[in-house]
């Protein structure tokens, strides 16, 4: 009661900081008990982050005294950003010095400074004043013994502080083991964290404690409570008859389900037919988990805490004990099992005529695979045909009607990133044996639009029906991304139409993926589309989904797994059996949902995040067999420090940008390429090159390569727009044999190009001295089986390398202009050939390795051309310094950092 009164008077225009005295007197506390809940009230709330207490004993909320409660997200490099809890927030930046003992992962209250920079490059500051909670309390790292004590260094490097050990806690741990350690006494201004070892996991190179070190490091529960295998023991693996009867009886109809070879937790399954009327009903019958996990029972807590299974690539821990996902509740063959299921009626456009959401109760026919069915369908192999010859016409009629759903879901414009998945698998020792990328086949896509179908079927009923809900949501992309995609596409001639009031439609998007189809840029382009979505999440609000054009979309379909299905499951059964809520019943669920969402939100993005991590972890571990090996890949990202390099496999490593010695590389940000400087050779994102492996580092996640070709050369020829890059393929042979020849001439001034022996020569020489840094660069994954391609539940992971840091640069780096470092070396060389590459003594000096970011206004624009017309360049506002340059291409003296060769 008081809460709700208090809130409300605070939150009114006319509230100034007041005592608890002047509190009281307003809200008319006046006996001795309602002063003492008042009092614990207020103490509940400033713990909370909910109120602010002043130095004069005043409360306020913390927006009135320009502050905000968020998650503080650490970099490797020891600063860090909060991410406010009003979405509508922007980051704020929080340097070293003002965490205050703060740790990665703790809720703080953050007192802005103010706002440094200007445009896109401004950003707000900040000081944690108040750690409300903390989000850790064990770390996972190396254990380093020494005499009297010891040292843990975390292998999360968003913990930059190694964690003290007393002696008489490291326990049974030895020196270089990994070990779980407990936080016994958090970070201070005047001494780092102190802990104790309460678990060892071996050492780094025994089989299997790479991965556990990652499920601890996530802190991912392996194990159930007591409580909760007892409950799950006292569900009956037989079903009542009595609820058969209560449900509606779908046993005589042909049901199947779809599944990967090696999914056990079968919790979908899907019949069609044609009707009379000639249109199509399509079922999706989904099993009924929440029949079994009772509301706040143990299980439910547990699967509530776990928020969703998470799959390794030799492990599932899973939300819910094997007795359900494996037994009762799996929609195992030939076997009675209770579902919930969405029964549509849909016409030959793929519009839904009729529906009905109701419990029941079904018996499949078949459990079928994606390969299976792909090969029916697809290869038509004459022995599946003949092995499942009474489901092949129903398998065909559901290959029409995906197709009709699809063509109906691009028409309203959704979007689809048609990316493969990649798969790592391992053997039994836990090591890599292949990766692979999986292209969605027509099974694949059968199962996606009929799920599709029913979570939107789902969603638009229960939201008019005005019940509390969960809802799978993907907002509106920034628009200031969705400006920096258009600038980036007019390179290529092309523009996102319907922008002009800040917000787009799904469609516009569409159309240019439509129009570079089959284009050499396309994937380019797809990639660089993505990366400018916005991330989906769970939320009690039906705000729609982007991705997909969708007014309505919730998750229904897989309640084994994901807890946001499972709790919507139970309040469809509540709705439709009684009718309607009572007021107290839906403030209660409209609470619940609150949570739900908001938990189940930071599960998914802390599953997906493990998830990445071990498939990262497995694919540097498999390309330490193949060292000093060449690989054909696609340049997937282009950063100041270098370059990225997706394989044909889906690895990811990085080319550092001491690796292109031919020229001074620079960024330009426009372009999305690295252009050199003399040659005016540039890399472009999309480009198709061939490397060698120089480094594979499983402590670090590290791959490296080194450049062996480049298959697509173009020069800059100055300017913005299709014509700013002009590519040799696209050349006279004449005018091809020139360009090659200035090129060469301009490296040979430049110290030479590397030949192929010469490079596998230094790579070997500089491996034994360390090498630079490399990470992957996907970090979209949906984590959905049943829609691997909806762009808005493709979530972009947490950066967690020192190189991801460039997505926040570090504002420090702008305090005012720097001195240049470097001299320029006199040099000659020939004229200008015509497409803006000069030589002689007026050309830009000769750099080796390094970079810069490119000017906003180039010199040589004026006249047409990209040289720098000789004119020495002017340090700008913001330009890093040699030293910071040096420190961020290096990798800050790190473990395992490469020692840069003099230029």
């Amino acid at each position: 009661m008081w809460k709700e009164r208090l809130l409300e008077y605070m939150r009114s225009e006319d509230y100034r900081p007041s005592t608890v005295q002047e509190l009281c007197e307003r809200l008319g506390v006046e006996s001795a008990a309602d002063f003492r809940t008042f009092v614990r009230l207020l103490n509940e709330l400033e713990d909370a982050g909910d109120l602010v207490r002043t130095k004069n004993n005043r409360y306020a909320l913390p927006e009135q005294m320009n502050f905000i409660a968020g998650r503080l997200q650490l970099k490797a490099r020891g600063y860090g950003f909060v991410i406010p809890e009003n979405e509508a927030e922007a980051d704020i930046y929080i340097p070293q010095s003002a965490l205050n003992g703060a740790m990665s992962g703790d809720r703080v209250l953050v007192r802005l400074r103010d706002e440094r920079g200007k445009g896109a490059q401004a950003h707000r500051e900040g000081e944690i004043v108040k750690i409300l909670e903390r989000g850790n309390d064990r770390i996972v790292g190396q254990i380093a013994m020494y005499t009297h004590h010891a040292f843990v260094s975390p292998l999360d490097k968003r913990f930059p502080e190694d964690v003290f050990v007393p002696r008489d806690a490291v326990g049974n741990a030895h020196d270089g083991q990994v070990v779980v350690v407990e936080i016994t006494s958090y970070p201070t201004a005047t001494h780092g964290p102190v802990g104790r070892v309460v678990e060892v996991l071996g050492y780094p190179d025994e089989p299997g404690v790479d991965i556990l070190a990652i499920v601890r490091k996530y802190n991912l529960p392996e194990v159930f409570p007591e409580d909760v295998l007892a409950n799950a023991e006292r569900i009956p693996l037989e079903i009542d008859p009595a609820e058969i009867a209560r449900r509606k009886d779908f046993r005589s109809e042909i049901i199947v389900t779809i599944d990967g070879d090696d999914a056990k937790d079968l919790d979908d399954a899907v019949h069609v037919k044609r009707l009379p009327s000639g249109h199509y009903e399509l079922g999706v019958h989904i099993a009924d988990v929440g029949y079994y996990v009772k509301e706040n029972s143990p299980l439910d807590r547990e699967a509530f805490r776990r928020g969703t299974s998470v799959y390794l690539v030799d492990r599932v821990i899973p939300m819910l004990p094997q007795r359900l996902s494996n037994n009762i509740c799996s929609l195992n063959p030939q076997v009675d099992r209770l579902t919930m299921s969405c029964v549509m009626e849909i016409d030959g456009q793929g519009r839904i005529v009729s529906h009905e959401i109701v419990p029941s109760v079904i018996r499949t026919a078949e459990r079928m695979t994606y390969n299976d069915v792909r090969k029916i369908l697809e290869d038509e192999d004459a022995e599946l045909r003949a092995r499942y010859a009474p489901l092949v016409s129903m398998f065909e009629l559901m290959r029409e009607l995906a197709l009709i759903l699809r063509e109906k879901r691009m028409r309203r414009g959704a979007i689809d990133f048609d990316f493969a998945e990649i798969k790592v698998r391992v053997n039994d020792l836990g090591e890599p044996t292949s990766i692979e990328p999986r292209p969605r086949s027509i099974a694949e896509r059968i199962i996606e639009e009929f799920m599709l179908a029913a979570n939107e079927t789902v969603a638009e009923h229960f939201h008019w029906l005005g019940a509390p809900f969960i809802y799978r949501v993907h907002d509106d992309p920034d628009p200031d991304k969705i400006i920096h995609l258009n600038l980036f596409l007019h390179n290529f001639g092309y523009r996102v139409k319907g922008t002009a009031g800040g917000k787009i439609h799904p469609r516009a998007l569409q159309e240019v993926l439509n129009e570079v189809e089959g284009k050499r840029e396309a994937r380019m382009i797809a990639m660089v589309m993505l990366r400018s979505m916005q991330q989906a999440k769970y939320r009690p609000e039906c705000t729609g989904h982007f991705g997909l054009a969708a007014e309505y979309y919730t998750h229904f379909t897989s309640p084994i797994r994901r807890y946001p299905d499972l709790a919507i499951h139970r309040i469809i059964r509540e709705v439709l059996t009684r009718g309607s809520l009572s007021p107290e019943r839906e403030a209660q669920l409209r609470e619940f949902v609150a949570d739900a969402s908001r938990q189940s939100s930071e599960r998914e993005r802390i599953a997906q995040d493990a998830e990445r991590e071990v498939d990262q972890l497995k694919m540097v571990e498999y390309m330490q067999e193949h060292i000093d090996e060449e690989f054909d890949g696609v340049i997937s990202g282009v950063v100041p420090f270098g370059l990225f390099v997706q394989l044909d496999n889906g690895i990811e490593g990085l080319i550092h940008i001491s690796e292109l010695s031919d020229d001074y590389y620079v960024l330009h940000e426009r372009q999305m390429a690295l252009i050199g400087e003399r040659t005016r050779r540039v890399f472009r994102i999309g480009d198709p090159v061939r490397v060698v492996v120089i480094r594979a580092a499983k402590e670090d996640l590290r791959i490296d390569f080194g450049l062996v070709e480049h298959l697509r050369e173009a020069t800059y020829v100055g300017g913005e727009g299709p014509g700013a890059i002009v590519y040799d393929e696209d050349l006279t042979p004449k005018e091809r044999r020139v360009t090659e020849r200035r090129r060469r001439e301009a490296a040979s001034r430049a110290g030479g190009r590397r030949e192929r022996d010469d490079k596998r020569h230094r790579v070997r020489r500089e491996r034994s001295a360390g090498a630079s840094a490399g990470v992957r660069l996907s970090d979209w994954d949906d984590g959905e089986d049943e829609a691997s391609s909806v762009p808005g539940d493709m979530l972009t992971g947490d950066l967690p390398y020192d190189a991801w840091d460039e997505e926040y640069p570090d504002p420090r780096s702008r305090k005012g202009p720097q001195k240049r470092g470097r001299r320029a070396a006199p040099e000659s060389g020939p004229a200008e050939d015509g497409r803006g590459i000069r030589g002689g003594p007026g050309a830009t000096p000769t750099r080796r390795g390094g970079y810069r970011t490119w000017p906003a206004r180039e010199a040589g624009e004026r006249s047409g051309r990209g040289g720098s017309e000789g004119k020495p360049r002017q340090a700008r506002a913001g330009e890093r310094s040699p030293a910071k340059r040096k420190k961020e291409t290096g990798k800050s003296g790190g473990r395992g950092s490469r020692s840069k060769r003099k230029r």
